[in-house]
């Protein structure tokens, strides 16, 4: 099957030995279909936790800087629906512990959207940036995203990168995850999303979009030489990056 997808799919194959920075993905696009957008906001509750793998990333960074006694920020950064920040928080309250979400968006269709949703308790969405967070002097215990830095160029990313270190700079964590760049990556997803495209994810962009995102991702030495003095790339499941900052890193 996997000798197929490569005859058929030889360009996009040859073209991941390189980062695509020049596509963009079609949600992007600020006259992209209402409607599929909404149905691919919708169906990131159920793509991430397979592609993403969230509930590690919260297990391993951010719930051991949760407490039962005190309430703790974090700060999810180009939140989207926001499905993410709703699922960190069901899980910290299964765990007893206190946590607040601050899910920040500058794309009013996301924020609309995810403002739409029924209330979730501790989570609170503002249509803003980090730069605006940092510039009022917010602080976090954690700074992370999900699938943000593929979307920037190098200045965005540098910008972002430096938001994060003054929101988390008083003894918090930042932790940023993305894709990894492959061409196992790319085969997997395209081979596991393609049974799906007619029935559940049709409407939506997620199919196109997600194979954008791995054309446009970094690999682990690509990440590692752009970022800065205290900063460094950790390899996650299922091929994914974790770029982190900060406490006991």
């Amino acid at each position: 099957m996997l000798r197929a997808f490569r005859a058929g799919q030889g360009a996009e194959l040859r073209s991941l030995a390189t980062r695509d920075d020049a596509s963009t993905e079609l949600m992007d696009d600020p006259d992209c279909d209402p409607q599929r957008l909404a149905r691919t906001y919708e169906q990131f509750s159920r793509l991430n936790p397979v592609v993403s793998n969230q509930r590690a990333v919260y297990r391993r960074w951010i719930r051991p800087r949760l407490s039962a006694d005190s309430t703790r920020r974090v700060l999810d950064v180009g939140s989207g629906g926001a499905d993410v920040p709703r699922a960190m928080l069901r899980w910290a309250r299964a765990d007893g512990l206190r946590l607040e979400v601050v899910a920040i968006d500058p794309d009013e269709r996301a924020f609309a959207w995810a403002s739409s949703r029924p209330r979730e308790p501790g989570l609170v969405l503002r249509r803003t940036t980090s730069a605006e967070l940092a510039d009022a002097g917010e602080r976090f215990a954690v700074v992370t995203s999900n699938h943000v830095l593929h979307h920037l160029d190098g200045v965005q990313l540098g910008a972002l990168l430096a938001d994060s270190e003054r929101l988390a700079r008083d003894g918090g964590l930042v932790v940023h995850g993305d894709i990894e760049r492959s061409t196992l990556g790319y085969a997997a997803f395209a081979l596991g999303t393609l049974p799906f495209a007619p029935n559940l994810l049709s409407g939506s962009y997620i199919r196109p979009d997600g194979l954008t995102s791995i054309r446009r991702s970094h690999t682990a030495g690509e990440l590692s030489a752009l970022l800065p003095s205290g900063w460094r790339v950790r390899r996650g499941i299922p091929w994914r990056l974790e770029v982190l900052w900060g406490a006991d890193v």
